[in-house]
């Protein structure tokens, strides 16, 4: 899924939050001079070795071997980590499905496992479902900028939870950023200029031809939804079905391609604040109209529950309780808005903030198991994807009135989201082989974008945006609540995809489905589905 909280929220794993390797033919495609440079030389597609991940485990692993730069494929190479799930239905495969986790940073290998539950039936039995660790990350080639674990937790330490509340905070947030950046810098700055989405679109070429799939079936969330795109550009030919959910407005990514310096974060130029401004209002509204057997922050109304919240906020600015800062707070809420099942969980942290005492951490569930060792993923690894892709201001002494401003507009979680951005302002490096756009390519099949109607990363804006960027794609609605319809599963929205990537027949334009289970309620058996012009005033209950 989608980084939130500098870069830290993706390691809680794909339960949370969040975000899938080499071309023999490199193509430039439309947009040439945007991309960066004349078209690469021809690479060789990377050979995979399949094993199991570990003894018995129905996953299997493999090792890419990829170029750093394919303008120079016979230089540098670098590994990608690629995991699998063969087709469970017996002579139906269809063929291999990719799946981006979001991020950026989002590691496949830990992540897909993690999710492979939510993949409708239909979809597990006709494709085997591939993904990995994108360069950089994970047990790829990793970016890594400490020498060992104590380092790690020393760097982590000098720095508040959460986002900076006053000038003594900002004043370390700060330092401890550019010290990460300095750090990076030092240990391999090469590999900071090879990570881009680029790059790992140029990747995913690649491991689709190690298959042996003639075209790409992609399944990517949310900041999957700006590689799929970027794919799509540079590898317009070969689209067999792309599935985008919960999606980045390209243009807002790239900053309209411009690289001047931005006035706004990507974050707010996104509207995520936005996106989580209405999301949390809807989380005290339904809390407070229901019990506090259902929701245990609920004060008897909604008006009563948001007045309640606004004053924990007040207090916790000046009064911690514990490590629970107002910032770290904050952070949790965004976090804890992202799936829709946490909900009952985010509440009894909050009432128990209330009433004076620190949430216990054994509260929260662990993330599932994964068929192998989780890798090191430091903050570092989604900054040098995401800094060296998007715009960002460069002056960190702006983000203090760029916070005050995303606050006017959209309260506590506009602080949170201009500062998930502030890293990138002391960043040392830019991708050089990056691509911002065009985004119209014909593509050879369309593409399905899905886009939830209350979402606290991606709001519902990016759906329609990348709809419309796009040269062929269907808009499919998901009337619900969180970050991703894969992990707030809605029946109906499952049925319309695995449709659209078993045999490629696209929804009805307009269609819309309800969330199988909205918050705080009986779940419902399945989704129903609503037809029209897709402009939605709500959820229907």
């Amino acid at each position: 899924m989608l980084i939130s909280g500098p870069m830290a929220g993706r390691r809680r794993g794909a339960a949370v939050i969040t975000a899938v390797v080499t071309c023999s033919t490199v193509l430039a495609g439309p947009g040439l001079a945007a991309a960066g440079g004349p078209p690469s030389p021809a690479a060789s597609a990377p050979q995979l070795e399949w094993r199991p991940c570990v003894r018995g485990s129905a996953f299997d692993c493999a090792t890419a071997k990829v170029p750093l730069d394919y303008r120079n494929p016979g230089g540098r190479t670098i590994e990608l980590a690629v995991i699998k799930r063969k087709a469970t239905g017996p002579g139906r495969r269809i063929g291999t499905l990719f799946f981006n986790p979001g991020g950026p940073g989002g590691p496949g290998t830990v992540q897909m496992p993690q999710s492979y539950a939510f993949f409708p039936r239909e979809v597990r039995e006709r494709f085997d479902i591939v993904s990995w660790d994108p360069r950089g990350v994970g047990s790829s080639t990793a970016v890594n900028c400490f020498t060992s674990p104590g380092e790690v937790r020393a760097w982590l330490t000098s720095k508040p939870a959460g986002f900076p509340v006053g000038a003594r905070q900002r004043a370390a947030w700060i330092a401890a950023y550019k010290e990460l950046s300095r750090r990076c810098q030092q240990r391999d700055p090469e590999l900071l200029r090879h990570v881009s989405t680029a790059d790992t679109a140029r990747d995913l070429d690649g491991l689709r031809q190690a298959v042996g799939d003639p075209q790409l079936s992609y399944l990517g969330i949310s900041y999957g939804t700006y590689l799929g795109a970027t794919y799509a550009n540079l590898f317009p030919g070969k689209v067999r079905a792309m599935a985008l959910d919960s999606t980045i407005d390209p243009q807002a990514w790239t900053n309209h391609a411009s690289s001047a310096n931005p006035r706004l974060t990507t974050f707010q130029r996104m509207g995520a604040d936005r996106g989580a401004a209405a999301i949390l209002d809807q989380f005290l509204t339904r809390c407070g109209a229901t019990t506090t057997a259902r929701c245990a922050f609920s004060a008897g109304s909604p008006q009563a529950t948001r007045d309640t919240f606004d004053r924990l906020m007040r207090r916790l600015r000046e009064h911690p309780v514990g490590a629970w800062t107002y910032g770290r707070t904050v952070g949790d809420l965004v976090n804890g808005l992202y799936i829709v099942h946490g909900w009952t969980g985010l509440a009894g942290r909050l009432q128990t903030l209330w009433q004076g005492r620190a949430p216990d951490p054994s509260a929260v569930p662990p993330a599932p198991p994964v068929p192998h060792p989780d890798p090191y993923l430091g903050d570092e690894q989604a900054a040098a994807v995401f800094c060296g892709d998007s715009p960002n201001p460069r002056d960190p002494g702006v983000y203090h009135a760029l916070e005050e401003a995303s606050a006017l507009r959209a309260g506590d979680p506009g602080r949170f989201w201009t500062w998930a951005s502030e890293p990138c302002a002391t960043w040392p490096a830019v991708a050089a082989q990056g691509y911002r756009g065009p985004w119209n390519a014909p593509t050879a099949h369309p593409v399905l974008v899905i886009g939830t109607t209350y979402d606290p990363a991606t709001p519902y804006s990016g759906a329609q945006a990348m709809a419309k960027e796009l040269a062929h794609a269907r808009l499919l609605t998901h009337l619900g609540y969180g970050h991703t319809a894969l992990l707030n599963p809605s029946s109906c929205i499952n049925a319309y995809e695995s449709r659209y990537l078993i045999d490629g027949t696209l929804p009805p334009a307009g269609a819309a489905c309800r969330q199988d289970t909205p918050p705080f309620s009986v779940p419902r058996p399945n989704g129903g589905v609503a037809t029209g012009g897709g402009a939605m005033a709500g959820l229907v209950p």
